[in-house]
């Protein structure tokens, strides 16, 4: 076994277990941390087997974009978020931990692909004489495009359940009627009223005398 092929199977047993860990862990923080090693790990993975694109994607995607809309649903929850804001030093230990994780999965890495440039297998990319990004969209939408649209689909999907589990009724709430406010009257809203008009009283006179 070379040191490529150890060194997959450690970032793939990184990644396993930071994943069962994120459904595992009861604090939505430290899950989160947990996450983000997950995706770190995968990107890794692809970096290694030569699809640097998917790598790259991964981490500036998910690792910096979908993990804040995590954070936001982890908001909207009714999770009793005071005692995660009790402190920054419980936090510390799982978040240095998946730093020095990281750290090390980049510095094996960068090892690694400085020793060799297609450590697992041969590049399809460079077989084919086209950039990484450009071999990905022709596989994408050619032979795998059933998937892809499965897959748009299934994620589609998600996001009208997780709006739908959001939105429920709560007490004391006030909620707004799209219906009701489309079919308002100005009658509803506006209603004109005649006073008289009433002269005000003059103020009542300034003595401007400086008394010692």
């Amino acid at each position: 076994m070379d040191i490529a092929t150890l060194a997959f199977y450690l970032f793939a047993a990184a990644a396993v277990a930071s994943a069962i860990g994120v459904i595992s862990i009861r604090n939505p923080v430290h899950a989160a941390l947990l996450l983000v090693l997950t995706f770190f790990s995968i990107a890794c993975t692809w970096i290694l087997a030569g699809a640097e694109f998917l790598g790259i994607a991964l981490v500036l995607v998910y690792v910096g974009a979908v993990m804040v809309l995590f954070l936001f649903v982890v908001m909207m929850l009714d999770i009793d978020v005071a005692p995660l804001r009790e402190g920054f030093v419980r936090h510390l230990p799982i978040g240095l931990l998946v730093a020095v994780v990281m750290l090390l999965e980049i510095l094996a890495l960068i090892g690694i692909r400085a020793m060799s440039a297609t450590p697992l297998a041969a590049d399809a990319a460079a077989a084919a004489d086209v950039s990484n990004t450009t071999w990905l969209a022709r596989a994408l939408f050619t032979d795998f495009m059933l998937p892809f649209e499965v897959a748009a689909v299934i994620l589609t999907i998600a996001v009208v359940a997780a709006v739908m589990l959001t939105l429920r009724r709560r007490t004391g709430v006030k909620h707004q009627d799209p219906s009701l406010q489309a079919r308002v009257r100005a009658g509803d809203r506006l209603r004109m009223v005649k006073m008289d008009a009433v002269r005000p009283a003059p103020p009542a006179a300034v003595d401007e005398e400086i008394k010692p």
